[in-house]
């Protein structure tokens, strides 16, 4: 049974971004600290990527753990209310993310997911970064 009344569950949903969260501005602040320079949230790409390396044709997301699922950290718990709801949500959000990722290989781009909970550790989260973009060719799709 949910605690809070529905009308401040909504305004607490409502106040839940989707773009600039504090997970997203570390990796943007740690690739750019890195040296790389990237395009923010590509409409014309599948997903709508949260950093886009056009030259080296890398793409970056940082998905939350709730949102995304994540199964190896306890951020990615199925909530007790509600189960039906949630597990639909969470299974349309899963399967969205695989055709978004195999989409976008598909059109020649390499894909790095980092999740939220490992921001926690900025110098690992950094050197991932350094090495998935420093692995890259110069090319355009």
């Amino acid at each position: 049974m949910d605690t809070i009344d529905p009308g401040r569950r909504s305004e607490n949903m409502r106040q839940i971004k989707s773009r600039d969260t504090r997970p997203e501005l570390l990796v943007r602040g740690l690739a750019h600290s890195l040296g790389y320079r990237f395009r923010l949230h590509r409409r014309d790409l599948p997903g709508s990527p949260d950093l886009v390396f056009v030259r080296l044709c890398k793409i970056i997301f940082v998905h939350g753990c709730f949102w995304h699922q994540h199964s190896k950290c306890a951020g990615g718990r199925l909530p007790r209310s509600r189960k039906a709801y949630w597990r639909a949500k969470f299974l349309r959000n899963t399967r969205r993310d695989k055709t978004v990722m195999k989409e976008l290989r598909r059109l020649g781009w390499s894909v790095l997911v980092i999740w939220e909970c490992e921001t926690l550790n900025q110098s690992r989260v950094k050197r991932r970064i350094d090495r998935f973009l420093g692995r890259a060719r110069l090319r355009r799709p």
